[in-house]
């Protein structure tokens, strides 16, 4: 039995339910393994004995080697990076893909640990497990900027009528729910009148959910912005290439010429489009200190085309940074002049920026991108005015990853927009994770979202999460659509943030929390 398992058997087994728990994130998406993995995690939680001190160690160590074998099947794929320019960075490829799971796997350790020490024997067992790895999930989002890649919910990121749930309780409730609904196959080993209640009520909540959510589907037009026209450039450039400065007018005139082409949407091209869109990062120059960029762009944009493109801003570094380059959305008439910026305010650790920065850099240490001094963030995270479009939320790169911080403060965008570079991971389960993660804010804001990136994926994505138009991985081409409109009212999760989960967890704690307090009362 799993429960009576010790040493290298039991770390094992729970390296191994992790790792095939990473089944059900994208591309492969297969939720139900949840159901597998969770209740091995139980059991192996049930075999924690001892002293109040030894249980939480082993508890911890059980939810360390399972979070480490989670992330790491989830997560290999970070080290492509690595290899872009290996001479300088290869070294560094198996640090970073081990490190950073086992970083990683320190919260699902917490979790384990919090989980047993409100442990019962009973069903209430599983809210404490769920209180304490949703605890640790929800606190790997935020702590050190956060990283919330891959948290459980997005289990269900390509189920549509699921992931409806998430205008609701957001993608933290998902996870919430996730933890307990598909922890409950672990009571069948008991079997009773109470515990196939519980599976019959965790199958029925499944059920109810995707019945609601075909239903909302169903009863939601896809509706549009009218006189608006997009086109999504993606232009598919390899890592190696996209940054090559002596490659520079080549790459701008083959992105021209990718963008003008006609389509069976617009048998015009760029005649019959409005705004054209081009990925993060899209030029290897300063666009300022190259004036023959804006010429070329002028000979080929019509005077109806707006153009919004990544590119890194060369300016003054705000106070208290030292960068003078920033990772920016510029948006440009059709003579080539840029009319408005918005820079780029979380940026990724070791890939824009070190930490400890100078000192780093003094022992010869680069982040990933090679700009001397890293980047510099923005000032604020601001709204974008697009000319001929209604206000957007401007996200460079993985800022939209995190669950309630897509929306600036003021007046409410309509649109996300989402430009991002995944090249640097080739052909791995990286972008489709990112994909699924950035659908996910669509559904929780219930905005629609326009994504451009180099490699893919490129899409126009309802409120609802629906794909109106995309393009494929590894694939150069051009997604053309209209701007969905947003919902008429803001979503649930997006009016209550934070207080969905918290009353979840609050929940979680009180119900695990119960046959403690029985215990106290009896022994009083």
């Amino acid at each position: 039995m799993l429960r009576f398992l010790t040493g290298w058997r039991r770390r094992f087994v729970a390296w191994t339910a992790g790792a095939v728990g990473a089944l059900a994130m994208p591309p492969f998406d297969l939720w139900p393994v949840l159901a597998l993995s969770f209740p091995v995690l139980v059991l192996l939680l049930d075999g924690c004995r001892g002293d109040l001190k030894t249980r939480l160690i082993a508890a911890a160590g059980v939810g360390w080697w399972f979070g480490f074998g989670y992330f790491l099947a989830s997560l290999w794929w970070i080290g492509a990076a690595f290899l872009v320019e290996a001479d300088v960075f290869g070294w560094l490829l198996p640090f970073a893909v081990v490190a950073m799971p086992a970083g990683l796997a320190l919260f699902t350790a917490f979790g384990t640990a919090v989980a047993r020490l409100l442990w019962s024997k009973g069903g209430l067992r599983l809210f404490a497990l769920t209180f304490g790895l949703t605890l640790a999930e929800w606190l790997r989002g935020h702590v050190l900027t956060g990283f919330p890649w891959n948290t459980y919910g997005y289990a269900v990121s390509d189920d549509l009528l699921l992931m409806q749930a998430a205008s609701v309780i957001g993608v933290w409730g998902l996870t919430f729910f996730c933890v307990l609904l598909l922890s409950t196959p672990v009571l069948l080993l008991n079997p009773n009148r109470r515990s196939f209640a519980a599976v019959g009520a965790a199958a029925v909540v499944i059920a109810g959910t995707a019945l609601w959510g075909g239903y909302r589907l169903s009863v939601t037009p896809l509706e549009t912005v009218p006189g608006v026209a997009l086109r999504v450039m993606q232009p598919n450039l390899s890592q190696d290439k996209k940054f090559a400065y002596d490659r520079r007018e080549q790459i701008l005139k083959d992105y021209l010429a990718l963008s003008a082409k006609k389509s069976e949407t617009y048998p015009g091209g760029l005649a019959d489009v409005t705004v054209l869109i081009w990925p993060e990062s899209s030029f290897p120059f300063i666009y300022e200190r190259e004036p023959w960029a804006a010429e070329a762009i002028a000979a080929v944009l019509p005077p109806n085309v707006t153009l919004v493109t990544g590119a890194v801003r060369y300016d003054f570094p705000p106070p208290g940074q030292r960068s003078p380059f920033f990772n920016s959305i510029r948006v440009m008439d059709h003579r080539g002049r840029v009319l408005e910026n918005t820079d780029k305010v979380h940026l990724v650790p070791f890939g824009e920026y070190l930490p400890f920065q100078p000192e780093l850099e003094a022992l010869g240490i680069e982040q990933l991108t090679r700009v001397r001094g890293g980047f510099s963030s923005g000032a604020a995270f601001r709204a974008l005015q697009i000319p001929g479009l209604p206000l957007a939320s401007p996200l460079v790169c993985y800022e939209i990853i995190f669950p309630g911080k897509v929306v600036p403060q003021g007046p409410r965008p309509v649109w996300l927009l989402n430009l991002t570079n995944d090249a640097w991971f080739g052909l791995t389960p990286g972008p489709y994770q990112h994909f699924a993660q950035a659908r996910m804010r669509a559904v929780e804001e219930g905005l629609p979202l326009v994504r451009a990136a180099n490699t893919g994926i490129s899409a126009i994505v309802d409120p609802l999460g629906r794909i109106v138009a995309s393009h494929g991985l590894g694939l150069e081409g051009l997604v053309d659509g209209p701007l969905p409109k947003p919902l008429q009212t803001v979503s649930v999760a997006a009016k209550l943030g934070v207080t969905v989960i918290f009353a979840l967890l609050a929940t979680a704690l009180a119900l695990a929390s119960v046959p403690l307090c029985g215990c106290i009362t009896r022994k009083g």
